[in-house]
C-alpha cells in the first residue's frame, strides 16, 4: 500500500469523554488517570473484569482490552495459547490473548477512528457490552483448560453450547 501525506481534513473527538459518561451511568468504579487513559472495574457473572482504554490521538484509535480476574500458571500456559485459537476462531470482533507479564485472559480490540467526527455513545455501548459478552460466554472455558486440567477442546465444549437452530 502507497503511504499518502493529507492534511487533517477532520476532527475526532477523543472517546473517552463518552465513555466515561457511560460508565458513570452504570455505577462502575473508574480511574481516568489521564486524558488518554481510563480503567474501570466490572463485576461480571464468573468473575470481575478490568476494562482498559487508551486514546491514541496521533493514530486517531482507541485501544480496548477487558482483563480477566485470573492468572494462568505458567504450566497451563501452552494449553491456553490453543484454547486461544480455538476461542477466537468464533469470535466476530476483537481476540482473546494472554497477558505477557502476569498471564491474565483478556479480551482486546481497537477501533479505528481517524476521519471520523468521534465514536458514537452507541459504539461504545456496544464494545463494551460484546466485550464483556465473549468474556462471560468464554470464562468459563478459561476455567476448565486451567483449573480441571481439560484439554482446550475438551474445555470448549464443556463451557460453549452454540445454538444451532431457533426452539
Amino acid at each position: 500500500m502507497t503511504a499518502m501525506t493529507v492534511a487533517n481534513s477532520g476532527f475526532t473527538a477523543n472517546p473517552l469523554d463518552i465513555l466515561e459518561e457511560i460508565v458513570s451511568a452504570n455505577n462502575w468504579l473508574f480511574d481516568r488517570s489521564s486524558l488518554d487513559e481510563m480503567v474501570v472495574e466490572v463485576t461480571g457473572r464468573w468473575c470481575d473484569y478490568r476494562l482498559f482504554f487508551f486514546w491514541h490521538d496521533e493514530v486517531g484509535a482507541m485501544q480496548f482490552s477487558s482483563q480477566f480476574d485470573m492468572k494462568v500458571p505458567e504450566a497451563r500456559r501452552m494449553a491456553v495459547w490453543e484454547l486461544l485459537a480455538i476461542v477466537n476462531e468464533k469470535l466476530w470482533l476483537g481476540h482473546f490473548d494472554l497477558d505477557s507479564d502476569d498471564g491474565s485472559p483478556m479480551f482486546r480490540h481497537t477501533m479505528l477512528l481517524r476521519g471520523a467526527q468521534g465514536a458514537s455513545v452507541e459504539q461504545l455501548e456496544d464494545l463494551v457490552d460484546v466485550a464483556l459478552s465473549e468474556c462471560e460466554r468464554f470464562y468459563p472455558a478459561f476455567q476448565f483448560c486451567v483449573w480441571a486440567d481439560k484439554t482446550p477442546a475438551e474445555a470448549v465444549s464443556a463451557a460453549i453450547l452454540d445454538t444451532v437452530a431457533e426452539a
